[in-house]
């Protein structure tokens, strides 16, 4: 076994504080920004940030189809941190300013993988198609928050 990372990053044309306000609504934002791999979207505590609980179902491929159940914590003003309590898995999010009102948004998954030849074709194919998805996502909050 082996740990897996996954990583995107975008620059989005919003400033910092719209897209951390974006990204932290999981009871709005979120549940229209998720691409089709996403499915049975519901918030179960919270909505907004920290202390947030939030379920879902999360289809990799058609046969590899994984139940969620995320507690969200904020470390700090620019980090979300998604801990899904069902796996290893954790996805950081992070917010940074950039040039002329935009902003840098950088998402990273990662989870213990499996062993063996399936660890291996985990740790090599995996990583591609979360990143595929993403940067999907972050297409998606992009124009969100561009028609706001």
């Amino acid at each position: 076994m082996g740990q897996v990372v996954a990583t995107a990053e975008r620059v989005v044309g919003a400033p910092a504080d719209r897209v951390r306000s974006a990204l932290a609504d999981y009871t709005e934002t979120r549940r229209r920004v998720l691409p089709e791999q996403f499915s049975d979207y519901r918030v179960e505590a919270g909505g907004q940030g920290e202390g947030t609980r939030v379920a879902w179902r999360f289809a990799a491929t058609s046969k590899r189809v994984r139940e969620q159940l995320v507690e969200v914590t904020q470390p700090d003003t620019d980090t979300l941190v998604e801990t899904d309590t069902r796996s290893s898995m954790v996805t950081t999010w992070t917010v940074r300013p950039a040039d002329s009102g935009a902003t840098t948004v950088r998402v990273r998954t990662t989870w213990n993988g499996a062993g063996g030849v399936g660890g291996f074709f985990e740790r090599a194919f995996a990583p591609k198609g979360l990143r595929r998805v993403y940067e999907d996502l972050l297409g998606r909050l992009e124009r969100e928050l561009s028609a706001s």
